[in-house]
């Protein structure tokens, strides 16, 4: 029997790319995860190793030095990073969202600035969207952006910001009300500027602040910070697009790909805890044989596995359905929640099938065991992406009566 999650359909440049990457997490990462996770160590070599593979550049179109591959191929290549440690493919991401946006939004000048640049790893992107009160409710967003001669000046604070202090590139969703009357609906006069910065934390440039790092449950490793924005003045150049009142729908086509990269991250991480969980059931003896020749057993690890090939195809579904040029808010919000419910599931059930041993942290499944749930909340909660689901299911089957 093959490996499970395999791909059908894919062209020999794209095996190769998924073969160079598992290769990388299997010699590089693995082996080093679990104790930079305990120290939580940002993955210095392990980024610079992702650099020399080109995987910053993944997306980014060959005019600008990138690879210019598929969704789907930059998903596979996240799940195979996340099963190695989900952190790493954290520090992608956010960056990749960035770079996808300015590729789909950005005026010729911003894509000519940053996209070689990014490509090369050079600039690191972020993404920043939430804020202290917010939760779910982007509309209530209070950070605003206020135009003063060729500046806009920034205030407010952001929150949850993934790579808050190695980014140099941000992406930063701010309300602005300049051409947009009041009463105008939230989401129609929000703007998407980019702001550029200093690596490190503290105050990175005049009225821009980094606090430090927020101390996780799990999602070790990679920076999650606040940002502070207090009298920030930026170029009117640096509004994405060009144009104000855009900045919802920009971010929500970054989200939207988001979630694919979110599913992603819950196949990796699934994947692994099945491989932990079925390896350590062939050495644990109990009553004079393996646990995994009991019943009980072998029962946990064949819905495991069904849930790993079912998350996996939902997945591949999503972006490919992106990669067709259609909308595909419905199968990425399937996608999410799928996928970060049964790897939670997965992850309990390898947790269980090591006993007492899956409460040390000597073994791997402890860390999985505490990165799980982050993906339970990023890019939307599952009750974010059932309203998403229900809203879409009944547009396409509307009641005719």
């Amino acid at each position: 029997m093959s490996r499970l999650a395999q791909t059908a359909g894919l062209t020999d440049v794209q095996r190769e790319i998924l073969s160079t990457v598992r290769d990388f997490v299997d010699k590089e990462i693995i082996p080093v995860a679990t104790q930079l996770e305990h120290r939580d160590e940002y993955p210095t070599e392990i980024v610079e190793g992702l650099k020399e593979l080109g995987l910053f550049g993944l997306m980014i179109p060959e005019e600008y030095g990138g690879l210019g591959e598929s969704l789907l191929t930059y998903a596979l290549c996240v799940e195979e990073i996340a099963r190695g440690w989900m952190s790493v493919s954290g520090i992608i991401n956010t960056h990749f969202i960035v770079a996808y946006m300015l590729k789909q939004h950005g005026t010729r000048e911003q894509k000519d600035t940053f996209l070689p640049r990014m490509a090369l790893g050079e600039v690191r992107g972020a993404f920043s969207m939430s804020e202290p009160a917010l939760g779910s409710d982007v509309s209530a967003i209070t950070s605003k952006g206020v135009r003063d001669g060729e500046e806009y000046v920034l205030n407010g604070q952001k929150m949850w910001l993934t790579n808050g202090g190695t980014s140099t590139l941000v992406a930063v969703l701010c309300r602005s009300d300049e051409g947009h009357p009041e009463g105008t609906a939230p989401h129609r006069s929000m703007t998407t500027f980019l702001v550029e910065k200093e690596a490190g934390f503290g105050e990175v440039r005049p009225g821009l602040t980094i606090p430090g790092k927020i101390d996780k449950m799990g999602y070790k490793g990679v920076d999650t910070t606040e940002l502070v924005m207090d009298g920030l003045r930026i170029p009117a150049n640096r509004v994405l697009g060009g144009t104000t009142g855009r900045g919802f729908y920009q971010m929500m086509d970054g989200v939207e790909v988001g979630r694919v990269n979110v599913a992603a991250r819950g196949c990796g991480v699934a994947q692994r805890a099945f491989e932990l969980g079925v390896s350590y059931a062939q050495q644990r003896h109990t009553f004079g044989k393996p646990i995994a020749q009991h019943q009980a057993i072998q029962f946990k690890l064949a819905e495991m596995a069904t849930k790993v090939e079912a998350a996996h195809a939902m997945m591949v579904n999503a972006a490919r359905k992106k990669d067709s040029g259609e909308r595909n808010d419905l199968e990425a919000g399937m996608a999410k929640y799928l996928a970060s419910e049964y790897c939670k599931e997965v992850v309990e059930d390898a947790f269980r099938i090591h006993g007492g041993y899956g409460f040390s942290k000597e073994y791997e499944i402890e860390r999985l065991y505490r990165e799980a749930p982050m993906l339970l909340i990023g890019e939307g909660t599952a009750e974010i992406q059932k309203m998403i689901i229900g809203r879409r299911l009944l547009e396409e089957y509307r009641f005719q009566g």
